[in-house]
């Protein structure tokens, strides 16, 4: 097949198609990870974008039911230098062109992805058209500019479950050496799903937790009603200001409940503490990103799928503490709160893909879980 990728401001590639033949509107956006092209096409993170992936021969090890990192990708096409035909790997079930053609998503491959970066690096990230039907550069330009922004889109409603469920599943199902055989479920934690990923979920399993997954629209008030230990906000698409119901709930929980957010979690408890988000220029997406933490003054290389942020300038200094700073553009990556039992960070500690440097942060929230549990149990001894 042809295929056509069209920016709003009148810059077009052509290229080949791959994956099913159509035509799909989105923000184009792009990731500088190595690998790990089936976990990023299935982040539902990425709804309402188009991804280029910079590294340049993508699908070579096929795709596989186990690494999916949601029921079904979520990205509006993809973008690469060359889709590799043929999947070598023990675990390949099919390739990825054959993998995207099942969920209806386009590719077009054969492009200079580098000039596409080093264009959106100087102009930032764009709307777009992605199509295999329609080869008029005018029409696809005018197409690309009638598309919805990323601004003011509340995408998180569109990709959450429709109905609260229990997840059991460790993460050694998937990577068997770090399987968590005769871990003892201790904390009950009710997760926000605002574009959750299966591989949260596994972690929290593996550090003792029993999940129960709710609509991102959940009431604070149900929520507590569950009885739970604490609660995870989740990574999630879009611009988190129109999510104002998330911030809401957000707000009634502080101080009630332990809470760990992350990604847009990390954005929605910036904007319940009172906080204001901006976009991005490009974004952050990728598996290498250096992030400071400010409190151990290690840095640790983290993995980034967002497209805003929290200002730091907006934050009440006399509650909030900055933890976490971005190396590579100064952007604030984390915060926790000084009394109460809240912290969140800008970028995935699950990784899937990514390091796993930041790991760690899973052992946190059980400390802080514990901590408010004995904490609780000793005023009610008092009383």
């Amino acid at each position: 097949m042809q295929a056509v990728l069209a920016l709003e401001d009148g810059r077009v590639f052509h290229g080949r198609g791959y994956g099913a033949p159509g035509e799909r509107s989105g923000e184009v956006v792009f990731n500088t990870s190595l690998s790990g092209y089936q976990e990023i096409l299935t982040d539902p993170s990425y709804a309402g974008q188009i991804v280029c992936l910079t590294y340049p021969h993508i699908g070579n090890y096929g795709t596989n039911p186990l690494d999916s990192e949601s029921a079904h990708p979520f990205a509006e096409g993809l973008i690469v230098r060359e889709l590799a035909q043929l999947a070598s790997n023990w675990r390949s079930v099919e390739t990825t062109s054959e993998f995207l053609a099942d969920f209806g998503l386009p590719v077009i491959s054969d492009i200079d992805t580098r000039a596409l970066v080093r264009h959106l690096r100087t102009h930032g990230s764009m709307r777009a058209i992605l199509s295999t039907w329609d080869f008029d550069e005018k029409s696809l330009i005018a197409k690309a500019k009638a598309s919805p922004s990323m601004v003011g889109r509340d995408l998180a409603s569109s990709v959450t479950t429709s109905a609260p469920y229990e997840w059991a599943e460790p993460s050694g199902t998937i990577y068997r050496s770090e399987n968590p055989a005769g871990t003892q479920t201790r904390y009950h934690v009710v997760a926000y799903d605002y574009g959750i990923k299966h591989n949260i979920l596994r972690r929290l399993v593996d550090v003792g937790c029993k999940v129960t997954v709710v609509p991102a629209d959940t009431a604070a008030e149900d929520v507590l009603a569950m009885k739970p230990d604490g609660v995870f906000l989740s990574n999630g698409p879009g611009d988190p200001e129109p999510v104002e119901y998330a911030a809401r709930n957000v707000r009634e929980l502080l101080g009630r409940i332990p809470i760990f957010g992350i990604c847009l979690g990390h954005q929605i408890i910036g904007l319940a503490l009172g906080g204001r988000t901006y976009k991005l220029k490009f974004g952050h997406h990728g598996g290498n990103h250096p992030v400071m933490n400010l409190e151990t003054n290690k840095v640790e290389i983290t993995a980034h799928n967002h497209g805003f942020a929290v200002d730091p300038d907006s934050l009440n200094a006399s509650e909030i503490v900055l933890t976490h700073r971005n190396l590579n553009d100064g952007t604030l990556e984390g915060l926790r709160h000084r009394s109460l039992p809240l912290f969140s960070v800008q970028y995935h500690p699950e990784a899937s893909p990514g390091p796993h440097d930041s790991a760690y942060l899973f052992e946190r929230f059980v400390e802080m879980m514990e901590k408010f549990k004995t904490e609780q149990l000793g005023d009610s001894r008092r009383r």
